[in-house]
């Protein structure tokens, strides 16, 4: 972790300055530069978390507020060089722990990753303030031969669950596999496993549903199963999903 300073010019001035080095600073996204041609810091008075590639250089970062103000997290911009469809934070860190635990975590924040890691929980990796795409499974899919989701146990958490699900299903083959943690009570990693501890989460780990248990029972509360129409529903919704896997 690190720290962005509060004002305007630390970081140029900070790195010795120059018209050059401006530029450079300003196609790597970490200046702005505003329609009347002002030049300022992206990053101002916020906790950093340095976003590393799959060599671990560092190609992007993620920033956030100690206080309220708004946005609470910031991420850097596309550049040449980072992409955020295709990084995860983290996981050039968690390689070999993925690699020996046979699986990964995916969870939406940055602190999620940090706070099990400090927990001993190291095969953690988050996505950049974006759903979870293709390119993000793939990469996994080279490490581990299993995904764990874990998700806020809000509406949007449940939300974004479904969307990998629905993300998965075409690119799913017998070699790997699919689970997912949906945490109650509108927790997140981060919180709970501070709250109640690592084995609790590890508890939650061994617990995960799989993809046919998620989707059967998603699908099953939107339907009512004690009349044949509702049964005939949740069929129906069921193979439009079914029909996605290769």
């Amino acid at each position: 972790l690190g720290f962005a300073p509060p004002g305007w010019d630390s970081l140029h001035s900070g790195l010795g300055g120059g018209d050059a080095l401006r530029e450079l600073l300003i196609k790597a996204g970490m200046l702005v530069k505003n329609e009347d041609g002002r030049v300022y810091d992206r990053f101002r008075d916020r906790v950093m978390f340095p976003i590393r590639d799959r060599r671990g250089r560092v190609i992007a970062f993620g920033g956030r507020v100690l206080g309220d103000d708004k946005p609470k997290y910031l991420n850097s911009p596309e550049t040449p060089v980072f992409h955020k469809g295709s990084e995860l934070y983290g996981l050039y860190e968690a390689r070999t722990a993925i690699r020996e635990a046979g699986f990964a975590l995916v969870t939406e924040g940055y602190m999620d990753v940090v706070s099990l890691a400090q927990a001993g929980i190291t095969n953690a990796v988050a996505t950049l303030g974006t759903a979870c795409t293709e390119q993000h499974v793939q990469s996994l899919f080279k490490t581990a031969t299993e995904i764990i989701f874990c998700f806020d146990g809000d509406v949007a958490g449940k939300k974004a669950a479904w969307r990998a699900l629905e993300l998965c299903l075409p690119i799913l083959d017998d070699l790997h596999r699919i689970k997912f943690i949906i945490l109650s009570n509108a927790e997140d990693p981060d919180s709970f496993v501070r709250k109640f501890g690592a084995e609790a989460f590890r508890e939650q780990i061994n617990a995960a549903a799989s993809l046919p248990d998620f989707l059967f029972n998603t699908l099953a509360k939107q339907a009512d199963l004690e009349h044949i129409d509702g049964r005939v529903q949740l069929a129906n919704q069921v193979k439009q999903q079914l029909i996605k896997l290769p």
